[in-house]
């Protein structure tokens, strides 16, 4: 398989990416085509839709073996369940799906057709295999039932970000990482109020605490960039 393309977000780590995509609609994206993939004809017609199907490469976690049963975060990271009835990257093929929002194709004089998309779950400079139309009459269906995952609590939590720091992040900015923050960047089995976390977003370092519902940043600092 030929990697077609890679995305670009303001996520430099895994830590904190949204758990799904579409969970968080603030969160911007652009994927640029690799330089045999710029042909502008490969996209025709795609601007008619709304959502687009990415497929793409869990390129921070590929192995040479496979478990059958994996410890997904979100059941504490205790609780085996067999690797298919999971979204885990730890896979036999560490390929990942996600249906997010086409805000716009956009024709550049250096990087040829990017796309702009939203609710992507994905980290920055993950290559993508390939891309196909969301069609809601087939894809779409609403009576779905979601396994052990329809038991997972699912409550968002407060965030307190005080003025001081949040006026550090630039506007167009502010949303998307009030929403990263409100999923708990967390995973499940880590419960300590007095430990201090750090999550890269941008060019940022987020650090906060969480005390049962209620996450507080207690520091913003800006990282220099390479």
């Amino acid at each position: 398989m030929e990697i077609i393309a890679r995305i670009h977000t303001d996520f430099p780590t895994k830590f904190g990416i949204p758990r799904q995509s579409g969970l968080v609609d603030a969160l911007k994206g652009m994927v640029v085509f690799e330089p045999a993939y710029r042909n502008p004809d490969a996209l025709k017609g795609l601007e008619g839709f709304s959502h687009i199907w990415l497929i793409w490469a869990f390129s921070e976690t590929v192995r040479d073996t496979w478990s059958p049963t994996v410890r997904p975060p979100r059941l504490g990271g205790n609780k085996r369940t067999g690797v298919f009835a999971t979204r885990s990257p730890f896979r036999p093929n560490p390929i990942g799906l996600s249906a997010v929002k086409l805000d716009g194709i956009e024709l550049l004089p250096d990087l040829g057709p990017v796309l702009h998309v939203s609710g992507a779950d994905l980290m920055d400079n993950t290559p993508i295999y390939d891309i196909k139309p969301y069609l809601p009459y087939t894809d779409s269906h609403p009576e779905a039932v979601g396994g052990f995952a329809d038991e997972l609590e699912d409550a968002k939590l407060e965030v307190e970000f005080p003025d001081q720091w949040l006026h550090i992040i630039p506007d167009e900015l502010r949303e998307a990482l009030l929403g990263v923050l409100a999923q708990d960047p967390r995973p499940s089995y880590q419960n300590n109020p007095e430990r201090v976390y750090g999550l890269a977003f941008g060019k940022f370092d987020i650090r906060f605490t969480v005390r049962e519902t209620l996450l507080t940043v207690c520091e913003v600092v800006i990282k220099e960039l390479p």
